[in-house]
């Protein structure tokens, strides 16, 4: 096993670690481990929300979650000779749950999906599901099933939700100015258009004192991707993906956590993924100067591992740029296009017995495709859900003979 650079007890907050970690990003948050370029080790991750999420069957706990903690991020881990303009590369040898426990702290053999309330956080269907649910998953080895939607089985792409690298001071100004003047445009919204800095349940890792004050002032939140990689959500990052990232301090800094079992393409109900604590293993090596050379200065840049499901059979769902709820139009517009498609899959579903919200908590959780198919035949942009048919113990393919419908339960509901 790969030497454990950043260890964490899941019996405890991420406050209380022997070497904290932190939930915002800042140039300032103090290294908690260094390795070398050539380096293989091991970083252990707990659940983003800090275990606030319970394994019951009520969703009460996802309708009061304290957004303010989230992300519980592991590290920062700098890396030796790392400078800024350098490309750091991040392979990732292998992850998964918390190793030989079971427990009750997400990650300990159990995960979990949910729908959160649209007055906390919202998810991409939060007009049609205003209100909390939850979905129970329990680990078999590489699949999951859960008592909250029955007839599902599927093998996860196990994955790191985010990962990133420290942004510069120039950096989070501007992502701090920016940010701010999208929120000025409708400050009233709910869910808000986006998270400003928030000093209440900031955590700083190791620093203390004015330098936890002011990095609790300035520090960005972690629930959106940036240049410096971040809360990204892609399922196909998972055992064997390279990873080039940004470096724009000294170090590097590579800190993450928010580890998925598995995940649906655009985790949408925010909480989509199954989200757990447990451990990723890496190696690093450094590209000197790499940025300018590839022309990477916005984004990371990554390749997908070649661990994944084989499901070869799928019902897909299409989706256009018109909200039918007002027969309204919209020009080339992908969003749109992808929510129709997630809710004609939803409606579909309901036909065999499931829940709305069941269905929308499959479609987070489980390893679906989501394409953009066109953006260039005006006005409609066409996007498309890809749903394996091999997950469900069922046939969900259209016949002759119709849906065969039956009671399938419910999700975790909220008092």
């Amino acid at each position: 096993m790969p030497e454990v650079v950043f260890s964490v007890d899941q019996a405890k907050p991420m406050s209380e670690q022997t070497v904290p970690g932190h939930n915002r990003w800042h140039p300032d948050v103090p290294v908690a481990a260094m390795v070398r370029p050539g380096d293989e080790f091991r970083v252990e991750c707990r659940e983003w929300t800090d275990a606030q999420i319970g394994n019951n069957d009520s969703a009460n706990d996802v309708r009061d979650v304290d957004l303010k903690r989230a992300h519980m991020l592991s590290g920062p881990i700098g890396v030796e000779g790392a400078e800024p303009g350098d490309l750091l590369v991040v392979d990732i040898l292998d992850l998964g749950p918390v190793p030989q426990q079971t427990g009750d702290a997400p990650g300990q053999g159990w995960g979990y999906t949910g729908i959160f309330a649209k007055a906390n956080g919202g998810g991409f269907l939060t007009d049609y599901f205003p209100d909390a649910y939850k979905a129970i998953w329990d680990f078999h080895g590489q699949v999951a099933t859960s008592r909250h939607i029955p007839g599902v089985r599927f093998t996860g792409i196990t994955h790191p939700g985010l990962f990133g690298t420290a942004p510069s001071a120039e950096l989070l100004e501007r992502w701090n100015r920016r940010e701010q003047a999208l929120i000025d445009t409708d400050p009233d919204r709910i869910p808000p258009l986006g998270l400003p800095p928030e000093t209440d349940q900031a955590l700083a890792g190791q620093a203390t004192g004015e330098d936890a004050e002011r990095i609790a002032r300035e520090g960005a939140r972690t629930v959106p991707a940036r240049e410096n990689g971040g809360n990204h959500d892609i399922k196909n990052f998972t055992r064997g993906s390279r990873v080039f990232y940004p470096v724009h301090v000294e170090g590097a800094k590579l800190s993450g956590g928010d580890l998925h079992f598995s995940q649906g393409d655009g985790e949408i109900t925010f909480c989509g993924a199954i989200e757990m604590g447990g451990f990723i293993d890496f190696h690093v090596d450094l590209i000197k100067g790499g940025m300018e050379k590839y022309g990477i200065t916005t984004n990371p840049v990554f390749m997908p591992g070649n661990v994944e499901p084989r499901y070869s059979e799928f019902l897909s769902f299409i989706g256009i740029s018109v909200d039918h709820d007002s027969d309204t139009n919209f020009y080339l517009d992908a969003t749109v296009a992808y929510r129709r498609a997630c809710l004609n899959a939803v409606e579909y579903l309901k036909k065999f017995g499931y829940t709305g919200e069941q269905a929308y908590l499959l479609l987070g959780a489980a390893p679906i495709e989501g394409r953009i198919s066109g953006v260039v035949d005006i006005p409609n942009a066409c996007c498309s859900l890809y749903l394996p048919t091999a997950i469900f113990d069922f046939d969900i393919r259209p016949t002759a003979e119709g849906p065969r419908s039956t009671d399938r339960g419910r999700s975790a509901v909220t008092d």
